[in-house]
Protein backbone atom coordinates (compact mmCIF):
# COMPACT_ATOMS: atom_id res chain seq x y z
CA UNK A 1 0.00 0.00 0.00
CA UNK A 2 1.38 3.36 -1.02
CA UNK A 3 1.15 6.09 1.59
CA UNK A 4 -0.19 9.37 0.30
CA UNK A 5 1.07 12.67 1.53
CA UNK A 6 -1.39 15.17 2.91
CA UNK A 7 -2.39 17.88 0.44
CA UNK A 8 -0.87 21.32 0.70
CA UNK A 9 -3.27 23.88 2.20
CA UNK A 10 -3.98 25.52 -1.16
CA UNK A 11 -4.53 22.15 -2.84
CA UNK A 12 -6.93 21.11 -0.07
CA UNK A 13 -8.79 24.40 -0.40
CA UNK A 14 -9.16 23.87 -4.17
CA UNK A 15 -10.30 20.29 -3.62
CA UNK A 16 -12.94 21.43 -1.12
CA UNK A 17 -14.10 24.25 -3.42
CA UNK A 18 -14.42 21.81 -6.31
CA UNK A 19 -16.44 19.35 -4.24
CA UNK A 20 -18.83 22.06 -3.05
CA UNK A 21 -19.22 23.50 -6.54
CA UNK A 22 -19.76 20.06 -8.08
CA UNK A 23 -22.44 19.22 -5.52
CA UNK A 24 -24.25 22.46 -6.42
CA UNK A 25 -23.89 22.08 -10.16
CA UNK A 26 -24.95 18.42 -10.15
CA UNK A 27 -27.97 19.24 -7.94
CA UNK A 28 -29.04 22.04 -10.28
CA UNK A 29 -28.18 20.63 -13.69
CA UNK A 30 -27.77 16.89 -13.25
CA UNK A 31 -24.72 14.69 -13.35
CA UNK A 32 -24.11 15.39 -17.04
CA UNK A 33 -23.55 19.10 -16.35
CA UNK A 34 -20.47 20.63 -17.98
CA UNK A 35 -17.39 20.17 -15.84
CA UNK A 36 -16.15 23.59 -16.93
CA UNK A 37 -19.10 25.00 -14.97
CA UNK A 38 -17.85 23.17 -11.86
CA UNK A 39 -14.38 24.68 -12.25
CA UNK A 40 -15.81 28.15 -12.92
CA UNK A 41 -18.02 28.05 -9.81
CA UNK A 42 -15.14 26.79 -7.70
CA UNK A 43 -13.03 29.69 -8.94
CA UNK A 44 -10.29 27.44 -10.30
CA UNK A 45 -9.07 26.58 -13.75
CA UNK A 46 -10.03 23.43 -15.60
CA UNK A 47 -6.49 22.11 -15.27
CA UNK A 48 -6.72 22.36 -11.49
CA UNK A 49 -10.00 20.46 -11.55
CA UNK A 50 -8.58 17.70 -13.74
CA UNK A 51 -5.51 17.42 -11.51
CA UNK A 52 -7.81 16.59 -8.60
CA UNK A 53 -10.43 14.69 -10.60
CA UNK A 54 -9.05 13.25 -13.86
CA UNK A 55 -12.47 11.95 -14.95
CA UNK A 56 -16.12 12.83 -14.44
CA UNK A 57 -16.49 9.53 -12.63
CA UNK A 58 -13.77 10.51 -10.15
CA UNK A 59 -15.61 13.75 -9.39
CA UNK A 60 -18.99 12.01 -9.07
CA UNK A 61 -17.55 9.43 -6.69
CA UNK A 62 -15.91 12.13 -4.56
CA UNK A 63 -19.11 14.19 -4.36
CA UNK A 64 -21.24 11.19 -3.44
CA UNK A 65 -18.69 9.96 -0.90
CA UNK A 66 -18.70 13.42 0.68
CA UNK A 67 -22.52 13.37 0.85
CA UNK A 68 -22.48 9.97 2.58
CA UNK A 69 -19.80 11.18 5.01
CA UNK A 70 -21.92 14.22 5.90
CA UNK A 71 -25.04 12.08 6.39
CA UNK A 72 -23.20 9.68 8.69
CA UNK A 73 -21.53 12.50 10.61
CA UNK A 74 -24.93 14.06 11.20
CA UNK A 75 -26.14 10.73 12.56
CA UNK A 76 -23.24 10.58 14.99
CA UNK A 77 -23.93 14.10 16.21
CA UNK A 78 -27.61 13.27 16.70
CA UNK A 79 -26.66 10.44 19.06
CA UNK A 80 -25.63 12.95 21.71
CA UNK A 81 -27.74 15.96 20.76
CA UNK A 82 -31.34 14.75 21.08
CA UNK A 83 -33.44 12.00 22.59
CA UNK A 84 -32.78 8.60 21.03
CA UNK A 85 -36.19 8.45 19.34
CA UNK A 86 -35.89 11.97 17.94
CA UNK A 87 -32.36 11.24 16.76
CA UNK A 88 -33.45 8.10 14.91
CA UNK A 89 -36.48 9.76 13.34
CA UNK A 90 -34.56 12.86 12.27
CA UNK A 91 -31.81 10.74 10.71
CA UNK A 92 -34.36 8.58 8.88
CA UNK A 93 -35.81 11.79 7.42
CA UNK A 94 -32.32 12.89 6.37
CA UNK A 95 -31.67 9.44 4.90
CA UNK A 96 -34.91 9.63 2.92
CA UNK A 97 -34.05 13.12 1.67
CA UNK A 98 -30.56 11.90 0.76
CA UNK A 99 -31.95 9.08 -1.35
CA UNK A 100 -34.50 11.32 -3.01
CA UNK A 101 -32.06 14.13 -3.80
CA UNK A 102 -28.96 12.07 -4.54
CA UNK A 103 -30.44 9.17 -6.49
CA UNK A 104 -29.07 10.31 -9.86
CA UNK A 105 -25.73 11.14 -8.29
CA UNK A 106 -25.51 7.73 -6.64
CA UNK A 107 -26.34 5.96 -9.90
CA UNK A 108 -23.83 8.04 -11.85
CA UNK A 109 -21.11 7.59 -9.23
CA UNK A 110 -21.26 3.83 -9.42
CA UNK A 111 -19.86 1.65 -12.11
CA UNK A 112 -18.40 -1.83 -12.26
CA UNK A 113 -15.15 -0.60 -10.71
CA UNK A 114 -16.80 1.04 -7.70
CA UNK A 115 -18.42 -2.05 -6.14
CA UNK A 116 -16.16 -1.78 -3.09
CA UNK A 117 -17.03 1.89 -2.66
CA UNK A 118 -20.75 1.19 -2.84
CA UNK A 119 -20.37 -1.53 -0.21
CA UNK A 120 -18.38 0.90 1.97
CA UNK A 121 -21.04 3.63 1.60
CA UNK A 122 -23.85 1.23 2.43
CA UNK A 123 -21.85 -0.10 5.37
CA UNK A 124 -21.33 3.41 6.73
CA UNK A 125 -25.02 4.25 6.51
CA UNK A 126 -25.97 0.89 8.02
CA UNK A 127 -23.54 1.41 10.92
CA UNK A 128 -24.95 4.88 11.58
CA UNK A 129 -28.55 3.69 11.42
CA UNK A 130 -27.72 0.72 13.70
CA UNK A 131 -26.19 2.98 16.34
CA UNK A 132 -29.25 5.24 16.28
CA UNK A 133 -31.69 2.33 16.37
CA UNK A 134 -29.81 0.60 19.19
CA UNK A 135 -29.88 3.80 21.25
CA UNK A 136 -33.63 4.14 20.67
CA UNK A 137 -34.14 0.50 21.68
CA UNK A 138 -32.10 0.99 24.87
CA UNK A 139 -34.32 3.97 25.67
CA UNK A 140 -37.45 1.87 25.07
CA UNK A 141 -38.50 4.44 22.48
CA UNK A 142 -39.01 1.99 19.61
CA UNK A 143 -40.21 -1.56 19.24
CA UNK A 144 -37.51 -4.02 20.31
CA UNK A 145 -38.11 -6.27 17.29
CA UNK A 146 -37.11 -3.64 14.72
CA UNK A 147 -34.41 -4.70 12.29
CA UNK A 148 -32.21 -1.93 10.94
CA UNK A 149 -32.11 -3.36 7.41
CA UNK A 150 -35.90 -3.61 7.30
CA UNK A 151 -36.24 -0.04 8.54
CA UNK A 152 -33.79 1.31 5.94
CA UNK A 153 -35.51 -0.68 3.19
CA UNK A 154 -38.87 0.85 4.14
CA UNK A 155 -37.45 4.37 4.11
CA UNK A 156 -35.64 3.75 0.83
CA UNK A 157 -38.90 2.43 -0.65
CA UNK A 158 -40.69 5.60 0.44
CA UNK A 159 -37.99 7.79 -1.10
CA UNK A 160 -38.13 5.97 -4.42
CA UNK A 161 -41.91 5.45 -4.65
CA UNK A 162 -43.40 8.67 -3.29
CA UNK A 163 -44.87 10.95 -5.93
CA UNK A 164 -43.88 14.12 -4.08
CA UNK A 165 -42.31 15.41 -0.87
CA UNK A 166 -45.59 15.74 1.08
CA UNK A 167 -46.47 12.11 0.33
CA UNK A 168 -42.97 11.00 1.34
CA UNK A 169 -43.33 12.87 4.64
CA UNK A 170 -46.74 11.29 5.30
CA UNK A 171 -45.43 7.80 4.57
CA UNK A 172 -42.38 8.33 6.76
CA UNK A 173 -44.69 9.47 9.57
CA UNK A 174 -46.59 6.18 9.22
CA UNK A 175 -43.35 4.22 9.54
CA UNK A 176 -42.11 6.30 12.48
CA UNK A 177 -45.44 6.03 14.28
CA UNK A 178 -45.64 2.28 13.77
CA UNK A 179 -42.12 1.76 15.14
CA UNK A 180 -42.58 3.85 18.27
CA UNK A 181 -43.49 2.21 21.56
CA UNK A 182 -46.49 3.56 23.35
Amino acid sequence: MVATRPRRADAQRNYDLLLAAAAQVFAERGTDAPLDEVARRAGVGSATMYRHFPTRSDLLVAVYADEVTQLCARGQSLLTATSPAEALHEWLRLFMDHITAKRDLALAATDEQSTDLVAEWHGSMLTTASALLDAAKRGNAVRPDLDVRDLLTLVKGIALAATDQPQAERLLTVVVTSTTTR
